[in-house]
């Protein structure tokens, strides 16, 4: 019996996220350090039932990994945003 981790551990909501999520489709989560992006677009993909064009990571200074997610076409930031209560 395989233990699935988490890896999402939550989304960002500062000005930058919201600029990006509405200019360029795309939403901010801090995710675990270990994570890859197969993963991280795997998770999203399943526990929000949406289409993921592209994930990029970046670790900061502060030692946090955030993963920027860009979404289809078809699938609106702002409706995840809003799932998330982001919004």
């Amino acid at each position: 019996m395989e233990i699935k981790k988490t890896v999402i551990k939550y989304p960002l909501s500062t000005e930058k996220s919201l600029r990006l999520m509405e200019s360029e489709n795309k939403l901010i989560f801090i995710v675990e350090r270990s994570a890859v992006k197969q993963e991280i677009k795997e998770e999203i993909e399943r526990r929000f039932k949406v289409k993921i064009d592209k994930v990029n990571t970046l670790i900061g200074a502060d030692g946090k990994k955030k993963a920027y997610i860009k979404f289809s076409d078809e699938t609106p930031a702002i409706d995840v945003a809003t799932n998330l209560g982001l919004m």
